[in-house]
């Protein structure tokens, strides 16, 4: 089992994500990586003497198999980097987590329509106000919200999120055997006893050190196709994940504020510069170009379904596809096709999208 290799380089405190994926991806092989030699850490571009010595220093003091005991005698699951589970749109960023650490149901979350929520930790009634009315314009889809988990701005999203029947996910900056802030600790239970994830890079002992919280961000904006940002001053660390969201090419969103509130410099600086101004569900979802369907309609419709409806679902599962590749994939006659998709479309299950390719919905 090589997943205690993965686990034992994120145990190691002065060894970052970057270091650990330039030897995975060096040598291929995770167990490969951690055991390198002084003589192989010489070939690898770009390692300085110095890191190689201090990983090789590091790395002699660990157990890879305690290490991974002592996970999973936490109940903690996680997604390394090579697992096709790992989240699509996370592994695309620059410096992308080597493993997420995470308590929750990984399989209730829609990974292809997330949104995450940043904020002022100091934040206004008007600032919660905002971020609840928006998330409230999502309720009951299967649209999942992101963000913090910190105070003020985080806080308000999740439990919106929660209200409005939605999955959230929360992303912290420290292991699982520190809750932060403590008065999040039953926010942080509903959140894993199924209403979404939390996720975190760090081994299960490691504290929430200041530094961590700028690296947890973007993670955050990482996991998102889009960043709402409600409240922010200019020094806010809000800013930092709104900088990464444009780094990592997402739409960037802003809820106007209150002039006289000095949270709301942040957000106009970011209006200046280009960031959509949205005050409502319907202006995300449109710089998003996204339609949504409440979850249990889509329940109903899926579990009412005939065996080549289920052909043609399986099909289009990733991508849309043309009215011949269903047929080659389906073996489903032309006829017999052309009434199913009309069918499927009335149900609202399938749309038909570029002229005669179709995609599912939801």
């Amino acid at each position: 089992m090589k997943d205690k290799y993965w686990i034992a380089f994120s145990s190691l405190e002065q060894i970052d994500s970057s270091f650990t994926l330039k030897l995975f991806k060096y040598f291929s092989d995770i167990e490969k990586a951690f055991n390198a030699s002084s003589n192989d850490l010489k070939n690898v571009e770009g390692l300085s003497v110095k890191k190689a010595e201090n990983f090789l220093r590091l790395r002699d003091k660990v157990d890879p198999d305690k290490v991974l005991s002592e996970v999973t005698k936490r109940g903690i699951e996680y997604l390394t980097f090579d697992n096709e589970q790992y989240p699509f749109m996370l592994k695309n960023i620059y410096n992308p987590p080597a493993i997420l650490y995470y308590k929750g149901d990984l399989e209730s979350i829609n990974f292809e329509k997330t949104i995450a929520v940043v904020g002022s930790r100091k934040t206004s009634k008007y600032g919660k106000d905002a971020v609840n009315l928006i998330i409230s314009g999502l309720k009951d889809t299967d649209i999942c919200i992101v963000s913090g988990l910190a105070s003020g701005i985080d806080t308000t999203a999740h439990l919106a999120a929660l209200e409005n029947n939605l999955k959230t996910i929360g992303v912290i900056a420290s292991g699982f055997d520190h809750i932060y802030p403590s008065s999040n600790k039953e926010l942080y239970k509903r959140i894993e006893n199924g209403n979404g994830i939390i996720f975190t890079e760090y081994y299960p002992t490691f504290e929430p050190l200041k530094f961590r919280f700028p690296q947890r961000n973007r993670i955050v904006s990482g996991l998102s196709y889009g960043t709402v940002v409600a409240e922010a001053s200019i020094k806010s660390g809000a800013l930092i994940t709104a900088n990464l969201t444009l780094e990592q090419g997402r739409e960037l969103m802003c809820i106007p504020g209150l002039i006289t509130n000095p949270n709301t410099e942040g957000i106009y600086k970011l209006l200046k510069n280009g960031a959509t101004l949205v005050t409502s569900a319907a202006d995300v979802l449109e710089t998003l170009n996204w339609e949504i369907k409440p979850t249990e309609q889509l329940k109903i419709n899926l579990t009412d379904i005939t065996e080549n409806e289920e052909k043609i679902l399986k099909s289009i599962e990733i991508e849309e596809k043309s009215i011949d590749e269903i047929i080659t994939e389906t073996g489903i006659d032309f006829d017999t096709l052309l009434i199913n998709l009309t069918t499927m479309e009335l149900k609202g299950i399938i749309e038909q999208v570029n002229g005669d390719r179709y995609k599912r919905v939801g």
